[in-house]
């Protein structure tokens, strides 16, 4: 490596530090608002409807602020955006404690989905321009982080399964406070966000269907993880509340090893086997958690769908970009099937769970992993 291209590396290790940190922060939250739904439900008697449409203002509110984030004069400055959106998440992670009733626990999601979405916009725009000024691809590396937050958040669930909710979302929320505080100061001024980062949705090519249509599957798979494998240990499986949370702990072990190994995968085996091959595991272990129902079976299950689903987005996005006049174009549309599963996932898996049960539920995800799959082949042309 000569001189310069060292000194250029070097330069932003505060700022790749900082903003590991700041994922850290956002997917410990996550996983704490994970491990805590269950105990949400019960806390509140709310039925399998009622928690979807819970579940549905969280995603709300993050595309809403996603969508109106670039033009907010915050994000002028992807680092100071970063530092502000940061903070609020961690200090707005608690709210939806204070809800004493369906409508005021809609309202809290809401409002910690929009700030979560700022803070995704924010923190990665400010990670695209660390890693342009590194010189290198770093990206996989703080999404990484974030799923180890993920875990994070999840074992917070085990440990105060005795406490409930406040325990869980109050230790997440002092975590990820902690971790944005230590990244404020490292974080450099200065770098605006670019265009690419910003959120842009766009109706799509007849050629981008069948990659938005397996985006849209996998975004309901993996939106479910988040969302539902607490309330499945909790009412299907019926076991102990400070196993619960083992779900979705399992779902981001299993993301972190997939997520770190997926660039050496897409180079052995090519995008279609890794989409295709990847659903299909997915499709297995939901297959395992619904028709063996144990603690045991359901956490390899989980952990299945982890692995499986890891790369599938990210290589989907990375064919989508080169089908548009530009990549950011092509993004966009992939894109739009993402925001749209994660929107329509929670009350679809609610209405079906308030109706035939949460197992069957569940089951459906069996067969959107394996219409994923079943998209792939549009990969290979």
């Amino acid at each position: 490596m000569s001189g310069e291209a060292a000194s250029a590396r070097a330069a932003p290790w505060g700022e790749r530090v900082a903003l590991t940190a700041v994922f850290l922060a956002n997917g410990i939250g996550i996983g704490a608002w994970a491990a805590s739904i269950a105990f949400l439900k019960a806390r509140l008697a709310l039925s399998d409807g009622e928690l979807g449409c819970a579940l549905f203002a969280f995603a709300a509110g993050a595309i809403v602020a996603m969508s109106a984030a670039s033009r907010l004069a915050l994000l002028s400055d992807a680092a100071r955006a970063t530092r502000y959106s940061a903070l609020a998440f961690a200090g707005l992670l608690a709210l939806p404690l204070l809800a004493a009733n369906v409508p005021a626990l809609i309202g809290a999601t809401f409002v910690v989905g929009a700030a979560n979405g700022l803070m995704d916009v924010a923190m990665n725009a400010h990670a695209s321009g660390v890693e342009r000024r590194w010189g290198a691809a770093i990206m996989s590396s703080f999404h990484a982080a974030f799923s180890v937050g993920g875990l994070v958040g999840a074992a917070l669930g085990g440990l105060f399964a005795a406490t409930g909710a406040s325990a869980i979302l109050g230790g997440g929320a002092v975590l990820a406070a902690a971790l944005a505080v230590f990244a404020w100061p490292l974080l450099a001024a200065g770098d605006p966000v670019p265009p690419a980062a910003k959120i842009a949705l766009a109706i799509p090519m007849r050629a981008a269907l069948p990659l938005c249509a397996a985006a849209l599957l996998s975004a309901i798979c993996e939106g479910a993880m988040a969302d539902w494998t607490g309330v499945y240990l909790a009412d299907v499986v019926r076991t102990r509340p400070e196993a619960t949370s083992l779900g979705y702990a399992a779902f981001s072990a299993a993301m972190v090893a997939g997520r770190l190994t997926g660039d050496g995968a897409v180079r052995a085996w090519g995008r279609a086997r890794v989409v295709s091959w990847g659903a299909w595991l997915a499709s297995a272990g939901l297959a395992l958690a619904v028709f063996a129902p144990s603690l045991a079976t359901a956490a390899i299950g989980f952990a299945l769908v982890g692995i499986g689903l890891s790369n599938v987005v990210p290589v989907l996005f990375s064919a989508a970009s080169g089908l548009a006049a530009s990549p950011a174009a092509g993004v966009a549309m992939a894109a739009l099937g993402v925001y749209a599963g994660l929107l329509g996932g929670p009350v679809l898996i609610g209405a079906i769970a308030q109706g035939v049960g949460l197992r069957a539920a569940i089951g459906l995800l069996i067969v959107c992993a394996a219409a994923a799959a079943l998209t792939a082949r549009a990969l290979r042309r």
